[in-house]
């Protein structure tokens, strides 16, 4: 099945993963009217194989679901979408759990169940945010030629026109030309823009 990211025009959509069906649900019900367009899923397997015709600008995820760990789920997640906003809950929160959700996997909060509405909402909104912007991020980039490309990454290395020209064996002019075609296509206008752009 052929990816189809989400609209960004669309109202954000997001995918409840919950072992507890009637919890998912109760979440998802709960989201839709904040706005957002919730789906609630039981099972990872079944998640995993409907989203690429379904991609989400978020997910909140349980961390324990009886044969599958919130984590493992996260990690395939990310392999078919990186830019996926990723959310944890859970009814048995520890410190390291928390730090591992955040810095291992990509998360944008760790929830202690139950849910707090108000910091839930808050968080997706956090989340639906940085996945815009992530997808547009790299869809700007991936306007840039390959050679465009590798002068991009030797720029937010902090690589000079003569150093570039040096590493990829072009004349500085040429480099000059792909470094203004890289700021056109990218929409920005200094290597600060670029680096932002790059993480």
């Amino acid at each position: 099945m052929p990816f189809r990211s989400p609209d960004p025009a669309a109202p954000a959509t997001v995918h409840v993963l919950d072992d507890d069906a009637d919890l998912g649900a109760a979440v998802a019900r709960m989201l839709t009217r904040q706005g957002f367009v919730a789906k609630a899923f039981a099972d990872p397997a079944a998640l995993l194989a409907a989203y690429p015709g379904q991609a989400a600008h978020a997910v909140v995820t349980d961390v324990m679901m009886g044969e599958w760990h919130g984590f493992d789920f996260a990690e395939r997640l990310r392999a078919l979408d990186a830019h996926v906003a990723i959310l944890f809950m859970t009814a048995w929160p520890s410190t390291a759990h928390a730090v591992d959700s955040v810095r291992r996997h990509g998360g944008v909060d760790y929830l202690d169940k139950p849910i707090d509405e108000a910091r839930l909402c808050a968080s997706l909104r956090d989340g639906v945010a940085w996945s815009t912007g992530s997808r547009a991020s790299a869809r700007r980039l991936g306007d840039l030629s390959p050679r465009e490309r590798q002068v991009f990454d030797l720029m937010v290395q902090g690589h000079g026109n003569k150093a570039m020209a040096g590493l990829l064996g072009l004349s500085p002019k040429t480099i000059e030309d792909h470094r203004a075609a890289v700021f056109l296509k990218t929409q920005t206008q200094s290597v600060a823009q670029l680096i932002a752009l790059s993480r």
